[in-house]
């Protein structure tokens, strides 16, 4: 299939700016002011992310002015991330970090380019240009120098519909996942009540009290490839930060390491991230079976509840926006990038404690629903294989 560049198609439009850089001001509304972080990774528009400028503003700033399909193209942050304009977020204008692209024949379709600019060959294209490079930015230059396949119009028009069909099914199995985890949510605090607030007046406990055993790992580096069968590596704490227990989230370890404490996920214990981002210190996730050839690095704990509590309502607890608002209250940092909470202040923080019997019922319910999500997942895996699939035969 013959190809194109992109700046034989469209126009590239120069890039905006920020309205302070021309003396102005945001204001609480106005016409719509996008972002980089304006846009979803699903390209779609987050109007919570919007900031306001006037008419005024607009009018300087004219060049940037946004039309109905346009297509909205990140040069920077967030490379590549794409949107299509539409009618409802306008007027609107944009900044410098987000490059406007606009058709300029009747040969091309919108949602085709969109999705074109989304490939994977585009990026391989990003990675060529930007050699050397630690921090990726494209020049409007950079992305006219874009190859993309240009079939006729009605192909363009077919393989867009095809691609809305699997994203459409994609977003829909995603909505069915998110509906199960409210599902979960929501059956906890009818059961249970607000644990703050604690209007059951469940007796309450120290988390010291419902602990059998507490322990962290090791600090060692390892890494980043695919683990052998008889290799051994680290978690990472992005295995746990999800909120389940991401396994494949690891560095391999040097056969010939001196491992100087050997502590690993068995099945049954809850994994506790103890450092990382403010919002994300306390994260947690339980573990469904050993996995003696992953060690904990220090800044995860595994730990295993006695007979007070059941590891899945101590999730779920622990999981709740007022006692993570705690966790992250209590712990200190001088960096935004990575905080730590001790040992000494989560087992000191307080939560009710149902009674066990009540506890493994909602421990019951939370099985059976994450079993429904477990054929959702796979759902999703496989839409979106069926998705990578049709992108790579279209346009690598």
């Amino acid at each position: 299939m013959s190809k194109v560049k992109l700046s034989e198609i469209t126009s590239i439009i120069t890039k905006g700016t920020t309205p302070t850089t021309i003396g102005f001001s945001f204001q609480e509304q106005g016409i719509n002011f996008l972002k980089v972080e304006s846009i979803a990774e699903s390209g779609e528009f987050l109007s919570n992310k919007f900031q306001y400028i006037s008419d005024e503003c607009n009018m300087k700033l004219k060049r940037s002015i946004l039309m109905e399909n346009d297509i909205l193209f990140s040069i920077a942050g967030a490379l590549g991330r794409t949107a299509i304009v539409k009618k409802e977020i306008l007027p609107a204008n944009t900044n410098q970090a987000l490059a406007i692209i606009r058709l300029s024949n009747e040969e091309s379709y919108t949602k085709y380019i969109h999705y074109a600019l989304k490939s994977v060959s585009i990026f391989k294209q990003f990675q060529k240009q930007q050699q050397g490079v630690a921090q990726l930015n494209l020049s409007l230059k950079n992305i006219g120098e874009l190859e993309i396949p240009h079939p006729p119009l009605e192909i363009q028009k077919q393989i867009a519909k095809t691609l809305d069909t699997a994203t459409e099914l994609l977003a829909m199995r995603k909505q069915q996942l998110a509906e199960l985890d409210n599902l979960i949510k929501s059956t906890f605090y009818d059961m249970f009540g607000d644990p703050i607030k604690n209007e059951r007046v469940w007796e309450c406990l120290s988390i010291e009290k419902t602990i059998k055993v507490i322990e962290a790992g090791w600090s060692v580096d390892g890494i980043k490839k695919i683990k052998g069968k008889d290799d051994k590596a680290v978690l990472k704490v992005s295995a746990v930060t999800s909120g389940f227990f991401r396994e494949t989230e690891y560095k391999v370890l040097d056969k010939d390491l001196n491992i100087k404490k050997y502590v690993f996920p068995h099945k049954n214990d809850l994994l506790f991230s103890r450092a990382n981002t403010k919002e994300l210190v306390g994260a947690t996730c339980i573990i469904f079976e050993d996995y003696p050839d992953l060690l904990l690095p220090d800044k995860l704990w595994r730990i295993e509840f006695n007979s007070l509590a059941n590891v899945i309502y101590m999730k779920y607890v622990l999981s709740d926006k007022s006692i993570r608002s705690s966790l992250s209250n209590n712990s200190t940092g001088t960096s935004g990038s990575m905080y730590n909470i001790s040992m000494g202040k989560l087992k000191s923080t307080i939560v009710p404690l149902p009674p066990l019997a009540l506890q493994n019922q909602f421990a019951e319910i939370v099985t059976k629903i994450e079993e429904q999500k477990t054929l959702v997942k796979k759902a999703i895996d496989e839409t979106q294989y069926l998705f990578d699939s049709l992108m790579s035969e279209y346009f690598d």
